[in-house]
């Protein structure tokens, strides 16, 4: 039988989103190795900035697959908005974004836990609509565009942000050769259902697309314990019960199989600039 993707499987979303500590650890470790490209959230905001019509007076924003807040956050204080909504499936996420965010003066901040195929705002109710690292978790991500397409204004903008199919592939290597995971090399690609080469013509199926931008994102992570961080916790990998979540062991693993040494690894982040389109294609 072939695996399923684990950010497609559903059965492995409580496993993964569950417990926000296992989240925020593998995020940690990744932007402390960062060597080159600009934040995220600020490339998103500067879209916005250069491509809404009217950025300077926003109303509702809605920050789909908000996760821990941390774009909820740029969005928020950057924009200015009268009002942002972060959407998430899960429960435990939505939590901590409420810990992570409680007064930013002027603008009202809520959350939402619901389903990004299924949007619970009504049509035509949002300025702007950012959907960031959230799309390849769809079997059909095109649902998901059309939905955004229904609840933005007619002068609305959508922003989509994805990651390239061979992201981190250095740490594959390294995975594969340390026999944590001797087949990590032929795992398929996390972002398979939406990565930079296909996220164009997904946006194109429901939105009219304005502008597609790409940046190469460099990592070093330092030696085996901080690749540990990062590999513990990550669902590519199919690790040994006694490794998977477990740093420490992780990182002896690798102490005990190869020598340490720094790992650069990279990512193409590409994003999508959109305005509501006609009927989905």
């Amino acid at each position: 039988m072939i695996p399923v993707n684990p950010f497609l499987d559903p059965a492995r979303q409580a496993e993964l989103y569950g417990d926000p500590s296992r989240l925020s650890g593998r995020s940690n470790a990744l932007m402390r190795a960062k060597t080159s490209g600009w934040p995220v959230p600020d490339t998103i905001i500067q879209l916005v900035k250069a491509h809404h019509r009217r950025a300077e007076r926003l109303g509702v924003v809605l920050d789909i697959g908000c996760g821990r807040g941390t774009s909820t956050k740029a969005l928020a204080e950057l924009l200015a908005p009268s009002r942002v909504v972060g959407l998430d499936a899960s429960s435990a996420l939505i939590e901590q974004a409420r810990t992570r965010i409680r007064h930013l003066p002027g603008v009202q901040v809520s959350f939402l836990q619901g389903d990004f195929h299924q949007l619970p705002l009504p049509t035509a109710s949002c300025d702007l609509a950012v959907a960031a690292f959230c799309l390849y978790h769809s079997a059909c991500p095109q649902t998901a565009v059309a939905e955004i397409n229904r609840v933005l204004d007619a002068d609305g903008l959508a922003v989509l942000v994805t990651k390239s199919l061979d992201s981190y592939r250095e740490l594959d290597q390294l995975v594969a050769a340390a026999g944590l995971d001797p087949r990590a090399e032929h795992r398929e690609s996390l972002y398979v259902a939406a990565h930079s080469h296909n996220v164009t013509s997904l946006a194109a199926t429901a939105l009219d697309v304005v502008t597609t931008e790409s940046e190469e994102h460099q990592f070093t992570f330092d030696g085996h314990d901080h690749v540990a961080e990062y590999v513990a916790t990550n669902p590519k990998y199919h690790l040994a019960p006694s490794l998977y979540g477990n740093p420490h062991a992780v990182a002896a693993f690798l102490h005990e199989f190869l020598p340490d040494r720094p790992l650069t690894t990279r990512s193409t982040i590409t994003y999508v600039v959109a305005r509501p389109g006609g009927e989905p294609v």
